[in-house]
């Protein structure tokens, strides 16, 4: 294969990058030296690109740390608060939500707006849910906005091929942002809500880890986190494991199919079986079930059972260690967790000489919306270049 030449430019652009990522990702403020040696970089180019960085107000200096020997004292690094932030939005069947967020993981401002979605129109609902940005950001300097939705979003055309749980179809919910006047020069992309779910878990630990990300809503999303990275398939469309089958004759689904694992473990239906309303909060079902309540636990072992399934197809299939619980899955895992693991024990075909682990999300909820801010944001961990000098000195 032929060697492609890289301009130099390209090069102090790519690193300049890497070590903004880094700053921004360390689990305790770095010094130039240390991210010299994490990066490879020779210590003059780590302190001339941390320079541009300072210089741009996207790093800080911390005061210097106490020296341990000779020389000067380290200085440690961190980003820049309140200076340029990422948007997520989301779109879900019962709320809408924006949270402003900056290179620190800090919110700066957030709203969450409660309503019945469900079989809604898109222009009217997107509208509103721009209103709600235009409320909240008022006039900080955004660099991206990324909207979190539940359904199957094309990669290559942005475009939100299918929600079911919302009835929407072929919307293109970027062109549809953009023509409120507070969102037409701001960048805008979508993605499913359960692969952002995985990211903020994913900002959360930064161990480079392996894991399958399950969200129970109204729906039910999932992703493959491998090393570190979420993985969505080709087209985006993987992670679908609430449209999984769990009993081909079972009750008819949003999606045209049957036997979903949503119409056993989505929180409409473990609600239902309940015999709870639907408006009610989680802990409801918790107190239900820790009550004694009979239906209630059939309905929660019902859900485990199902969740198991469609789990340990998956677990053979991708060959992870560990699943996490987000959504209302996070709360509900002590109730759940016995039923999964029976079913994973029974089903994986490797289980004899391995445990699948089943963690609660570390991950803040809404999680989607924690990931949008995230994946807003990479506009400027991945192009710094392009924002230094175009943010306030306050």
């Amino acid at each position: 294969m032929p060697r492609v030449a890289v301009r130099q430019a390209n090069l102090r652009e790519h690193n300049l990058g890497l070590v903004l990522d880094l700053i921004v990702r360390a689990p305790r403020p770095p010094s130039r030296a240390e991210i010299a040696t994490a990066t490879g970089l020779t210590r003059a180019t780590v302190s001339v690109l941390v320079d541009r960085l300072i210089a741009g107000h996207l790093v800080t200096e911390l005061d210097p740390l106490p020296a341990q020997r000779a020389g000067r004292p380290a200085v440690p690094l961190v980003p820049t608060a309140g200076t340029v932030a990422g948007v997520g939005l989301e779109v879900n069947v019962d709320y809408l939500a924006v949270r402003v967020q900056d290179l620190t993981a800090t919110q700066l401002a957030g709203r969450i707006e409660t309503g019945d979605f469900r079989r809604s129109d898109p222009a009217t609902v997107l509208h509103r849910l721009a209103e709600l940005f235009a409320a909240v950001v008022q006039d900080r300097p955004v660099a991206a906005v990324c909207v979190a939705v539940p359904g199957l979003v094309d990669r290559v055309g942005g475009v939100l091929r299918l929600a079911p749980n919302l009835g929407w179809r072929d919307v293109d919910v970027a062109a549809v942002l953009t023509s409120h006047p507070a969102l037409r020069a701001v960048g805008v992309r979508i993605d499913n809500e359960a692969t952002l779910g995985a990211r903020a878990e994913v900002e959360v630990r930064r161990d480079g880890g392996s894991f399958i990300y399950v969200s129970g809503e109204v729906g039910i999303g999932g992703a493959l986190v491998q090393d570190g990275a979420v993985h969505s398939g080709r087209h985006g469309w993987s992670g679908e494991i609430g449209h999984t089958a769990v009993d081909p004759d079972g009750p008819p689904c949003a999606c045209g199919s049957s036997g979903c694992l949503e119409q056993y473990a989505g929180k409409d239906a473990l609600f239902a079986a309940a015999g709870l309303d639907q408006d009610l909060p989680v802990t409801a079902l918790i107190e239900q079930v820790d009550g004694g309540d009979g239906r209630a636990r059939v309905a929660v072992d019902t859900a485990a059972r199902a969740l198991g399934i469609a789990l340990a197809n998956a677990i053979n299939l991708v060959d992870v260690d560990t699943v996490v619980l987000g959504g209302i899955y996070r709360p509900l895992a002590p109730l759940l967790t016995p039923g999964i693991s029976a079913q994973l024990r029974r089903r994986v075909l490797s289980a004899p000489w391995r445990q699948v682990t089943l963690d609660p999300a570390s991950a803040q909820e809404p999680a989607a919306l924690h990931g949008a801010s995230w994946a807003a944001l990479s506009t400027v961990l991945d192009d710094p270049d392009g924002w230094l000098g175009l943010l306030p000195t306050d």
